[in-house]
This record gives structure tokens, sequence and C-alpha cells, in this order.
């Protein structure tokens, strides 16, 4: 909020004051802010688009879970038969293994395509990404902390996870404080994805409404004659957005793979 009330301040400091009004409108709908409320429950905007990618994929695969094992499926089903068989082949079970993998494979399928389906939707014109919000990244590092310590509990028991925090053989004086930095490393493992994901989202997103928003900027200072400028800001606006959706799948695959690597890791530490 400090930075947009700096960006105001410039515009009206330039004579500006419609172009700050415009970056103020266009940086507002990407920012978490309450749209309304149920039940004396407030709602928010991304909250709305996080819902509609939950729903959006129970529609898809529900449609297309018998057509994905025919010989021929369809079109769409060949498209998303791809990726599942690519996360499967290619990110789950190179790092897990068969036996763990498939244990797991249907949290990572959600977690990639749930990602994957929010970054999208804030490509959608007046789309939010729900990524661009903390409450929904910290969300769901949160539950791939909890899936660090289950899974390595689960695999090694409560005693041998925290024991197979410290490598073997070092200094009995030493092993406090590695202790203490590697318990600390899985809180701080489970912090990055979550701004990765958040930073990642948001910077797009702002860099991709300032090349619009420059067009009614410059609009202000020196009138008609700066939608000129409106051919490169939109050729530099489409670029981004075609840049964007690459970056949307990019980071579901990079959260994906991190979370596939973190949790292999503390269940089979010495791999």
């Amino acid at each position: 909020m400090v930075f947009l009330a700096q960006v105001a301040s410039g515009a009206h400091s330039a004579g500006a004051e419609e172009g700050g009004a415009i970056f103020m409108s266009l940086f507002h709908h990407i920012l978490p802010h309450q749209i309304g409320s149920v039940a004396g429950i407030p709602v928010f905007n991304f909250q709305i688009f996080q819902v509609l990618a939950l729903v959006l994929m129970v529609l898809i695969f529900g449609a297309l879970r018998t057509r994905m094992s025919l010989e021929r499926p369809g079109f769409f089903a060949r498209i998303f038969r791809g990726w599942v068989i690519w996360i499967r082949e290619e990110m789950v079970y190179p790092i897990m293994g068969r036996e763990d993998g498939r244990k797991f494979l249907p949290y990572f399928l959600y977690l990639f395509f749930f990602i994957a389906f929010m970054n999208l939707l804030g490509l959608v014109p007046s789309g939010v990404a729900a990524t661009g919000s903390l409450y929904v990244t910290g969300a769901m590092a949160a539950t791939s902390l909890a899936l660090f310590f289950g899974a390595g509990m689960w695999e090694n028991g409560v005693l041998g996870f925290f024991k197979s925090l410290v490598p073997h053989g070092l200094p009995a004086w030493l092993f406090p404080l590695m202790f203490l930095l590697e318990f600390v490393g899985i809180f701080f493992k489970a912090f990055a994805l979550m701004i990765r994901l958040f930073a990642n989202m948001t910077g797009g997103h702002l860099a991709l409404l300032s090349f619009l928003g420059l067009i009614f900027f410059f609009a202000g200072m020196i009138g008609k004659m700066a939608y000129a400028l409106a051919a490169p800001s939109v050729a530099f606006a489409v670029f981004i957005m075609i840049v964007e959706s690459f970056v949307a799948l990019l980071q579901a695959y990079i959260f994906t793979i991190l979370t596939i690597v973190f949790t292999s890791m503390y269940m089979h530490p010495d791999h």
C-alpha cells in the first residue's frame, strides 16, 4: 500500500492525477481486498478464483477421467493425460521411487494442477491470481511443512525422524547446534516455498499492469497525443502475458518439485 501511495503521489506532482488513479485502479485489483460478505463472513477477491480453480479441476478431470484410459482418447483427454504421465514419470517416480511415489502421487498431482489453475486464472481479463496472496501461498507452504514432518515420521518413526536430522559421526558438542539448525531449516524450506510463489506471481502481474497503465499515465501528462504510446505499451503487455503463461506453469512445477524433493529427503535422509 505504501508503494501505491507513492505512485499516486508521484502522479499528482507531475500533474497526472488521472494517470495516478488509473495505476491505483489497476494495481488494486491484484491486491487481496474484501468484495463482500456471506453470513457476516468477509469474502475476498482471491477466494473467488481459488474456489473457481477447484471447481474447474473437479469438472475437467471428472469429465475426462474415463476417457483418459482409452486407447484413443479425445484431444483434451490426451493433453491432460500427457501432463499426468509427465508429472508421474519425470517428477515423482525419479525422486521418490515407484513404491513411495505411487502413495503420494495423488497429492502431488493435485498440488501441481491447483497451483497451475490458480496462476492461469490470473491471466484471464479481470481475473485474480490467488497465488498472489500470502494467505494462499502460506497455507500451501504450511501443508507442505506438515507433509515433511508427517512423511518423515511415518517412514522413520518420531524419534528416528528427529535423529536423522543430524548426520552421523558428528562430535557430541556439535550435535545440539546442528540439530537446531536442521530443525529450523525445515521451516525455512516451507517459508521459501511461500515467498517464491507469491513474489513471482505478484511481480509478473505488476509488470504487466504497469505497461498498460503507462498509456493512461502519459495521457494525463501530455494529453491525447500520448495514446500513440498505446501500440508499444500493448505490445510489451502481450509479450509479458506470453511470458507469464510460461511462468504460471513453471511456478507450479517449481513448487511441486521442491515439495517432492524435500519430502523424499526427510523420508530417506541417508540417500
